[in-house]
Formats: C-alpha cells, sequence, structure tokens
C-alpha cells in the first residue's frame, strides 16, 4: 500500500528540473557546484509551495550492488561529507529545509525493511556515521530520516542511541527526527526513542496506539510533549519559509542541469585519440539508449522534468548530421537479432562509431539490488559485433554505478562515463564529445573487475 501510495503520488507530481543524482555530481568533486544545483532546487520548491526537500542521500556504498546506490555520493566518508554537506547548504541558504538520509547504515535494498546491520563501534563511527556527523554540525539540517533496518538488533525508528543519545545529545541536532514510510517498527516505543513524525501509510492506527500508550500509563507525557514541542516549532518554522508568487527560474536551472552533468562525466579511456569529435563531421550513433536517455533512477527519487534533451534530440536542436540504428532494445537482456545486424551494417566503413549503452531501470532501482556487475547481454553481443567491422568505437556510458568494464573495454578505443545525466544529458554528451568541455570529472567510486573484487 505504501509504495502504491507513493506511485501514484509521482505519477501526478509538478514538474521541476531533473539534476543528475548525486552518482554524478559526486564525480565533479566540486563543492560550489552542488551548491548551485541545491540553491536552484530550493527555488523551485518555494515556487512549489514546499517547505522540506527529501534529499540529500549520503549513505556508504558498501557495495557496488545496491540498487539506490545512484542516489549516494560515495563510498567515502569523507567525500559523502563534504558533497552532501554543500547540497544542504545550498538548500537551506536559500530558505528551504532538508531532510538528511538514510540515518543509519541503511546500505542495501534487499530485505531493506527488516536487515539487521550489524556494525561494530568503530566502523560504525567512522564509516556509516562520519558523513551524518559532519553534515549535522556543520550545516544543522532541517530534518533527518531514519531508515528501514535495524541496526545491530534494533529498528532505527526505536533506536533511542542513534536519534537521541548521538544524533541529538553528542552532535547537537536541533530539527526533527522522520521516519522513512513504512519504516515505524512501533510507533510508542520510537517516541520514546526520539522520532518526532512518521510519514504516512498507516491509516491512522499509530495515532491511536499512542493515545491509548499515553491513557494506560506506557508512554510518559513528558516524552510525548518533546515530540509535540519540536512539532510545532518545525510547522511554524515551514509557514515562516512559504513565499507567495515566487517564481522559479527553469531555464537558468535546465543550463545548470547541462553544466552539472559536463562536469560529472568521466573519461574513462580516449586510445588514438577519438574524441574529440570535429564539429563538421557525420555522426555515426548506435544504442537505443541515445534516444531514450537513462537520465535518472529508478523509484521514489522520479522527477517530472521541466524538458528533456536526449542525445538525438541534442543532435537535431543543432542541425547536426548523423545516422542511427537502434541496436538493441531495452527489455530484458536487450537482445534483438535484427537490430544487431543493422547496427553493423551503418557501422561498416565509418571512422568513428558513437555507441551507447548502460544499465536500464530493470537492472538498477530502489526497491532491489543487482546480482551482478555485468552490462545487459545484448549490449556486450553488439558491442563484439561492431568490433568485427570497425576498430574506431566511442562508448557513451550511462547508469547509476559501477558495471564490469573488462568484459567489453577491449572492443572500444575511447569510453566517456556519463553516468546519469539528467535533463539536459543529450546536450551534455553532445558538448563532451565535441570538445567544446573538457571531460574532466574523476570516479568517486571504484569500478571493481570483477564482482567478487569487492566481497
Amino acid at each position: 500500500e505504501v509504495e502504491s501510495e507513493r506511485t501514484n503520488i509521482m505519477k501526478h507530481s509538478e514538474p521541476a528540473t531533473c539534476f543528475p543524482p548525486a552518482v554524478t555530481l559526486a564525480s565533479s568533486w566540486d563543492r560550489d557546484l552542488v551548491e548551485q544545483v541545491g540553491a536552484a532546487i530550493a527555488d523551485e520548491a518555494k515556487e512549489q509551495g514546499q517547505s522540506t526537500v527529501l534529499g540529500p542521500g549520503i549513505n556508504i556504498k558498501r557495495s557496488p550492488l545496491c540498487g539506490r546506490n545512484f542516489e549516494y555520493f560515495s563510498e567515502d566518508p569523507f567525500v559523502a561529507g563534504e558533497m552532501g554537506g554543500a547540497w544542504v547548504r545550498g538548500v537551506q541558504r536559500n530558505g528551504i529545509g532538508v531532510s538528511l538520509k538514510h540515518f543509519c547504515a541503511n546500505n542495501q535494498e534487499r530485505l531493506r525493511m527488516t536487515i539487521d546491520s550489524i556494525v561494530d563501534e568503530r566502523a560504525l563511527r567512522e564509516i556509516y556515521l562520519a558523513a551524518f556527523e559532519s553534515i549535522v554540525k556543520k550545516e544543522q539540517p532541517t530534518t533527518v530520516m531514519c531508515s528501514y533496518n535495524r541496526l545491530n538488533g534494533t529498528y532505527l525508528s526505536d533506536n533511542k542511541r542513534l536519534l537521541t543519545d548521538i544524533l541529538r545529545d553528542e552532535w547537537g541536532f536541533k530539527g526533527i527526527v522522520v521516519s522513512d514510510w513504512g519504516a515505524v517498527n512501533d510507533r510508542v516505543e520510537g517516541i520514546k526513542a526520539g522520532l518526532d513524525l512518521e510519514m504516512p501509510g498507516n491509516g491512522g492506527q499509530n495515532d491511536k496506539n499512542i493515545i491509548k500508550a499515553a491513557k494506560e500509563g506506557r508512554l510518559d507525557e513528558k516524552d510525548l510533549d518533546k515530540v509535540v514541542l519540536r512539532m510545532i516549532k518545525f510547522a511554524f518554522e515551514c509557514k515562516e519559509k512559504e513565499v507567495p508568487g515566487h517564481k522559479a527560474d527553469y531555464e537558468s536551472h535546465h543550463a545548470l542541469s547541462r553544466k552539472a552533468a559536463e562536469s560529472g562525466a568521466v573519461l574513462l579511456k580516449n586510445e588514438g585519440k577519438l574524441l574529440p569529435l570535429k564539429e563538421d563531421e557525420k555522426i555515426t550513433v548506435i544504442g537505443k539508449l541515445a534516444e531514450v536517455m537513462r537520465y535518472q533512477g529508478a523509484g521514489s527519487s522520479r522527477i517530472n522534468p521541466t524538458k528533456l534533451t536526449p542525445f538525438l534530440k541534442a543532435l537535431e536542436q543543432e542541425g547536426k548530421d548523423f545516422e542511427f540504428a537502434e541496436g538493441y532494445t531495452l527489455k530484458g537482456d536487450g537482445y534483438n537479432t535484427g537490430l544487431i545486424k543493422k547496427a553493423v551494417k551503418l557501422a561498416q566503413g565509418k571512422d568513428k562509431v558513437v555507441v551507447f549503452i548502460g544499465l536500464t531501470d530493470s537492472y538498477e532501482s530502489e526497491g532491489f539490488d543487482r546480482t551482478h556487475l555485468n552490462l545487459p547481454d545484448g549490449q556486450i553481443l553488439l558491442l563484439n559485433e561492431l568490433k568485427k567491422v570497425n576498430e574506431n568505437i566511442i562508448v557513451v556510458l550511462h547508469g547509476g554505478s559501477p558495471v564490469r568494464v573488462s568484459t567489453w573495454a577491449d572492443c572500444a578505443k575511447s569510453i566517456l562515463n556519463v553516468y546519469l545525466p539528467g535533463q539536459a544529458g543529450g546536450e551534455a554528451t553532445l558538448n563532451l564529445l565535441l570538445g567544446r568541455v573538457n571531460p574532466s570529472g574523476k570516479l568517486a567510486e571504484t569500478y571493481p573487475p570483477r564482482l567478487e573484487s569487492n566481497v
């Protein structure tokens, strides 16, 4: 029921600028840029009458298989704290609140509602809490969102040590603690632990449980008063943030989204100096992702973009001369014999061929974890067939998390990793391929040669 409610909300969401997600922003290593993105998000929240945005996600990328890794910045606590802190700073300096999430040790999607994260104190402090501690102390986020999982046996929604002893008493957090959707284990114990707000989804049953517990003496009214007073303060602060008639600058935000995509792109390989392409050369493009761009992750973070510019559309907008073949489908493993044959025929005799490949929504999404690091088989088969007829292949790689590159890297002389580039991703990719912008991004996470390297 909770997931159905969220899906319904997303389908009817107001248009907003779809900036590149955290995984792409992190590769820019540019705090100022990330702060600008945060400020732009706040600008749009003002127009839409929102007081708080649900981000950023700063969980550590313990495994490259986590289906939600695209929402997180890095496997490194310092990088996550610095980049996440810049995002928070940008939003809050523009008068809008944030929800720092998911607190904490929430590093996988499989069994996320019940998983028990067993973490010793040193690892907890040095790895899984470090980014949260840095941002809470430096930026004082409006809210912190507790995660679904248990930590060393206790659900985060009931965890007094984390929600009060560490977050409030030790770090000095002044805001409210909210739950993720459906993340509350025991609402009464949650109040005792320091959980202020439960997100919708239980039909009001927990409100009745609170009243009953208070009447029966199982819940001290002093504990309840603390939560009530914090919520009243929060409500008044939200009201003060309203700016009736405010208009956001969506055009400039689209340009900022393009800049962020350009800054987060990583040139993994460029043998024979195939890149940059020449401005006046005819471009041969292969790959369905050039036409149907994978520009954001799948799940509750989905944005209804104000505009969308895939690569082929960017070529058309500039009047560029190009040829195109799909090469694969976006369903299942993508394999299609007819599409491969057409792509191979198009690639024959061409000076250079730009091939778009990457993970699809069915391969990575909130709600499940990947079981391997491979790209869809149809895409790898396509690359191998293309190599037989053309040695000058340039790969543009899409996706929100690491893939196994070693199985197909020899098929390409150049590899440009654009991650998930946001709504202006096609324009950014064209600028990068033509050398108008230097692909100067650096990976903020490890691309293991094989899955076993990460165990």
